[in-house]
Formats: C-alpha cells, sequence, structure tokens
C-alpha cells in the first residue's frame, strides 16, 4: 500500500500532468492539496474512471483538498482540523485500516501580516485535533508549509526567521511530532538533504534551491508497516507541472483485515480559532 501527497497547484490547470502521473505510479491512495476550486467542479469523472473514490472538500479559486483512494474510504471527515474555518485545508479518512489525514497548511504569507498568526492558531488547533488519534494507526500529510530543520532549506541562513522556517512554525511541527508521531522521511533518512517544493522564479528547481515541507507524520501503531518513502523530483521537472513534487509513503500491506478505528465524535473536536 502507498499513500501519496501531492500539492497539485490547480487540479483543473494540470489535471493531464497529474492524470499522466497516477497512470505512471498508479497509487494506492492520493492526498490533493490546493485542488483550487469547488466540489462541483472537481474533475471527478477521470479518477473514478481509473477506479478511485473520490472525496473532496474545495474551496473556489483558493485551497482545496482531495482525498482519491483505490481502497474503499469510512468516515469521511471534513472542515479540519476544526469546523467553521472560512478556508478548506483539511479532510480525513479511513482507508485499509488506518485514518488517513490530508492537509493544506496555512502559508503564512509574511510576519506582518494576519496570515501568520492564522497559521500558527491553524497549527495549534491541528495538534488538539490530532491528540485523540496520535495512538491508532494513523498517517497525517500533506504540504505542511514548513522545513522542520535547517537542513531542509538550500539556505538554511538566508531563509532564517522568514516564513516556513520560523521558530513559532517549527515548534508546532515539533509538537505534532511530540504526540507520538514520526516525519517519515526524516526517521528513514536523519542526514540526507531533500526538498519536495522549489519556486517557480529564478530556475530554482534547475539549481536545486528548494525547501522539504510536504511530509507524512506517521504513528507508533503504524510504523511498523512502513518502508520507505520517495519522493518525485522527475515529474516535479515535467513541462508545466506543480511547483511541489509528489512524495509517496509505502507501507506493508495490511494482513489479517481491516481493523476497527474509532473516530472522536464532530462535536468533539470542533474548537473555535481563538479558544
Amino acid at each position: 500500500m502507498n499513500i501519496t501527497t501531492y500539492n497539485v497547484n490547480s487540479v483543473r490547470k494540470r489535471l493531464e500532468r497529474v492524470l499522466e502521473w497516477v497512470d505512471e505510479r498508479k497509487p494506492d491512495v492520493l492526498c490533493l492539496q490546493e485542488i483550487k476550486c469547488v466540489d462541483e467542479e472537481f474533475p471527478r469523472q477521470p479518477f473514478l474512471d481509473r477506479g478511485y473514490q473520490v472525496e473532496s472538500f474545495g474551496q473556489k479559486t483558493y485551497n482545496g483538498v482531495a482525498l482519491l483512494s483505490r481502497l474503499p474510504m469510512t468516515e469521511v471527515q471534513r472542515d479540519l482540523p476544526w469546523s467553521g474555518d472560512s478556508q478548506s485545508r483539511g479532510i480525513a479518512a479511513q482507508v485499509g485500516g488506518l485514518w488517513v489525514v490530508n492537509l493544506y497548511v496555512p502559508n503564512g504569507g509574511e510576519l506582518s501580516s494576519e496570515k501568520y498568526p492564522y497559521k500558527l492558531e491553524w497549527l495549534t488547533k491541528l495538534e488538539a485535533w490530532l491528540r485523540p488519534l496520535a495512538g491508532q494507526p494513523l498517517v497525517v500529510c500533506g504540504d505542511f508549509n514548513i522545513a522542520p530543520a535547517d537542513a531542509d532549506c538550500y539556505d538554511a541562513e538566508k531563509w532564517r526567521g522568514q516564513v516556513l522556517c520560523t521558530d513559532a512554525e517549527r515548534s508546532r511541527f515539533q509538537a505534532c511530532l511530540a504526540l507520538g508521531l514520526s516525519d517519515a522521511y526524516r526517521r528513514l533518512r536523519p542526514s540526507q538533504r531533500q526538498f519536495t517544493w522549489w519556486d517557480y522564479r529564478g530556475n530554482q528547481f534547475g539549481s536545486n534551491q528548494g525547501l522539504r515541507i510536504d511530509h507524512h507524520l506517521v504513528s507508533e501503531a503504524l510504523w511498523p508497516r512502513v518502508l520507505d518513502i520517495s519522493v518525485d523530483e522527475e515529474a516535479r521537472g515535467r513541462t508545466e507541472a506543480s511547483d511541489h513534487a509528489a512524495v509517496t509513503l509505502h507501507l506493508q500491506d495490511f494482513v489479517g483485515g481491516e481493523s476497527k478505528l474509532s473516530m472522536p465524535p464532530p462535536a468533539a473536536r470542533q474548537v473555535g480559532l481563538f479558544g
């Protein structure tokens, strides 16, 4: 079983490239971010034709996430990590005996903008929402818009103190890990330098001036099934590709049937932005 996170930077604009990638790689579960369309406009049929169940949580022009799976999805949850957020950034479901949570964490804009405190508050609410699930088989993946450490930046000094790399963002990322989750890439490759996003400007992909901001966080209950993780740089280099690479977590197939997992009832997880 494999689970891919892929910020596609507009699913309709890049549909041909996404379908090309799906046909070549055939992911079992595909977590898309930044789909940039409402649910009614999501191009479901091509994915249905390829054997995927499709669940989306879209938004006009901006944001939006979608879950696609060759395996049955149940107990689909939207509007994460709290009910009533004005931005569509989280969706989750049970798939193949585990919870898959797909996130598009806010970028944060500039330090002086209102977007930055919103991002920090969003991450705080995410930690609270994840806490009841952390002991179960769980993958939390997506575009986190956080480079967790200096090793995840092509130029740590240039990025120091900048949004995506601030101490406050990194501390909230670590708070999520402290629930009992592992940054799968870094646990498997403690010293390897690998990026997942490269700005379109200035040929940054060609010169490998990127950041590692797309992650899979894996619970200890699921970790024995982890085999590997891969970053698809080849597809990132294609014409009209997204500025993110697809990142895939490879898991050992579940043996013995799907386990029965429990999600906290929605009412227990609905918390306000500042309270």
